[in-house]
């Protein structure tokens, strides 16, 4: 792992089918950050810095993303395989058996849970952030024709209009401009959009660990589509969904406020 003098300490780790990109910031208990689908390490570099004063800190490029290479050619990505390279990157960075705290915004979400139902031993509490459980939803049949319909967008006519397209589940608004080392947003709409958001997450196993799973989801976008899955899992269990400072990208937007805020999440749940 290579130590910067002014940034964080970056590794490479090989797994089945790629070799991931990560960074480590900080000292003290393990705080592993997931991020969207197709977002990449660089977009936690403000909340990682904040929150590395009271944690060490493990962000990430997904398997696909940036500078996380595929062994071969593309293929469509599976959360339960982002789930797997989750727990071999703790097993890499942390020591044996170390139980660490676990935050995912959006499909990073939905790795999170799915990396808390494999391995219930190894996370001490998880955080997620509007994950894009659509198939909780009593419309989801809806939303998987939406999602097919952004995707044939992007074979017909290129990954611009397939973005202006799936604007609607944020509010209809331009996606914003994130921190990001590559742009992945072709990867993204070919392999990540559609299983991603078929992905239906193991609500009786989350059930058994519900005490130290926390729902979140955005001030800023109660009212977009992509924030109504996250009130349903927390309703289905049995939780109120916890406000979260900014929109779906609030801990890119107000990583100070936000970082606050998920301290003060992770410690209840750990307490639990």
């Amino acid at each position: 792992m290579a130590d910067g003098a002014d940034g964080p300490e970056t590794g490479a780790l090989t797994v089945p089918g790629a070799r991931l990109h990560y960074e480590v910031r900080g000292a003290g208990p393990l705080l592993l950050l997931l991020p969207g689908g197709n977002s990449d390490a660089a977009v936690f570099e403000g909340l990682a810095t904040v929150l590395a004063a009271h944690y060490r800190v493990i962000s990430c490029d997904p398997r696909g993303n940036s500078r996380s290479r595929l062994d071969g050619p593309p293929v469509d990505q599976r959360i339960e395989v982002h789930a797997d390279d989750a727990y071999r990157l703790l097993d890499h960075v942390g020591a044996a058996d170390e139980p660490a705290h676990v935050f995912g915004s959006c499909a990073g979400g939905l790795v999170a849970l799915e990396l808390a139902v494999r391995h219930p031993d190894r996370v001490r509490s998880t955080v997620v952030h509007e994950p894009p459980a659509m198939e909780l939803l009593p419309d989801a049949d809806r939303h998987r024709a939406f999602f097919d319909g952004v995707y044939e967008t992007f074979r017909r006519a290129g990954a611009g209009a397939a973005s202006r397209e799936l604007s609607a589940i944020f509010g209809g608004r331009p996606a914003p401009e994130l921190p990001e080392a590559h742009d992945n947003t072709a990867f993204f709409l070919a392999h990540t959009l559609r299983p991603s958001t078929r992905f239906r997450p193991d609500l009786t196993a989350l059930a058994a660990l519900a005490e130290r799973v926390v729902v979140a989801g955005g001030h800023d976008s109660r009212t977009h589509t992509v924030h109504r899955p996250a009130a349903v899992l927390a309703a289905r269990l049995g939780q109120d969904l916890t406000e979260f400072p900014g929109g779906h990208v609030g801990y890119a937007k107000h990583p100070a406020a936000f970082a606050a805020r998920l301290i003060t999440a992770l410690t209840t749940a750990s307490a639990s």
